[in-house]
């Protein structure tokens, strides 16, 4: 191609740019809890999340990845290469856009659902409206209800058994140490679930779910053991509890909160890079290969490249989406942060194991509300949730504009 060289640059920073909005908005889903309960600072959250979402991208991000993500155009159906380089940068560009404006306005949308929406645009004015697959639009319209009341259920459903069996109990310390073991079991099955099913899913682990489950099952006893173990060694300062009752208690459940983020983090750092490199890869392969293909490879230093994008966006931006996931949607507290992050584990795992078309962004937004809801109607902030579900109902179609306008812009200068 005439513009080579200038294709495969622009793809690299509009990648490393959308990349970089993954990081300032998708992976507060992560860390707001354990930020707004105060189970860790927003400089350690920070730290924690670079970790363990660039092992997630490096390690398990895969090697391969679909020309077009999530199956929204048919690749063979773009009739030149042109066409779909010029699509890729244009839907990057838009996405990456998107995302840095609601990432200032701290509004945790859907990454997916953003680099959806830019490809749609792209399709519709570069393809053809025959091209998109409606039906996985409908899909993810279905998500914006799905999601967040599957999340909200499970954190109700968690919070009132931790207000019933710890919370109420004459001695809330001593019952935190009957039943916290119970409830670190549970959160060992979920979390290496979550692992296994997505962030391992790119390696080649030939496990099926009774085998998956299996092995969750023997982590799970492990980790309660261990959890146990340390549950019973906690000490409370006699002061502390007079003031607070239930200081003891959400000590109990702190450290939970850290080691369920870190979980999350890898395995959304395995799955969602690909939101943003996917298309650079895309790009990559046109160029070198002169045609389009369903599939692109994904070099190692690609790979990083999107690994360090999300770690960039994350601690330049990331806190203003984690100050509302963790802050200004409800009140939390490490129990409550707990419960929102168990909450979006088990959804996202059954949701994967249905097929469900769910967003971990809408998921952990309803887990919240669901843990604020146990406390009754009056302890969210309405305000902020209807700036939320704006937020959610206009990513498609601003993605779309956004996409469509750069893809003309693209066209008329290379074309």
């Amino acid at each position: 191609m005439e513009y080579a060289i200038v294709f495969l640059t622009l793809a690299i920073i509009f990648g490393l740019y959308m990349t970089w909005g993954v990081g300032a908005n998708d992976v507060a889903n992560a860390m707001g809890t354990s930020v707004g309960s105060g189970a860790i600072s927003v400089r350690k959250a920070i730290l924690i999340a670079a970790i363990f979402e660039f092992s997630g991208a490096v390690v398990a991000g895969g090697h391969v990845t679909s020309t077009i993500r999530s199956g929204i155009i048919e690749a063979s159906a773009v009739p030149a290469p042109d066409i779909l380089v010029y699509g890729m940068l244009a839907s990057l560009l838009a996405a990456g856009l998107w995302l840095m404006v609601a990432s200032y306005f701290g509004w945790p949308v859907s990454t997916t659902h953003t680099i959806v929406g830019s490809l749609i645009g792209f399709g519709v004015v570069g393809v053809g409206p025959q091209a998109v697959e409606w039906r996985q639009v409908g899909g993810i319209v279905a998500s914006w209800l799905i999601s967040p009341l599957l999340g909200a259920t499970i954190a109700f459903l968690l919070t009132m058994s931790i207000r019933r069996f710890i919370l109420d109990a004459d001695s809330p310390l001593e019952a935190a140490r009957l039943y916290g073991p119970i409830y670190v079991f549970f959160m060992g099955v979920l979390i290496s679930m979550i692992t296994i099913f997505k962030g391992l899913s790119h390696l080649s682990l030939e496990l099926s779910s009774t085998e998956a489950l299996g092995v969750s099952i023997a982590v799970g006893a492990i980790i309660g053991l261990v959890g146990r173990i340390l549950i019973r060694r906690i000490r409370v300062d006699t002061t502390v509890e007079k003031e607070f009752h239930y200081a003891g208690v959400e000590r109990v459940f702190a450290p939970l909160c850290v080691f369920t983020a870190c979980s999350m983090a890898f395995a959304h750092g395995s799955n969602d890079v690909a939101n943003g490199i996917g298309p650079m890869a895309a790009v990559v392969s046109i160029v070198q290969a002169g045609s389009v293909t369903p599939s692109s490879a994904l070099p190692l230093w690609i790979l990083v490249l999107g690994g360090g994008g999300i770690v960039l966006g994350l601690a330049t931006m990331g806190y203003r989406v984690m100050k509302t996931i963790g802050t200004k949607i409800t009140e939390l507290t490490p129990s409550r942060g707990f419960c929102a992050e168990i909450a979006a584990a088990t959804t996202v795992v059954v949701a994967s194991r249905l097929g469900l078309p769910v967003s971990t962004t809408h998921i952990i937004v309803g887990a919240v509300l669901g843990v604020g809801l146990a406390r009754g109607i009056a302890a969210i902030d309405l305000r902020v949730v209807a700036a939320i579900v704006t937020s959610w109902l206009v990513t498609l179609p601003i993605g779309a504009t956004l996409a469509a306008f750069f893809f003309f812009f693209f066209k008329g200068v290379f074309g």
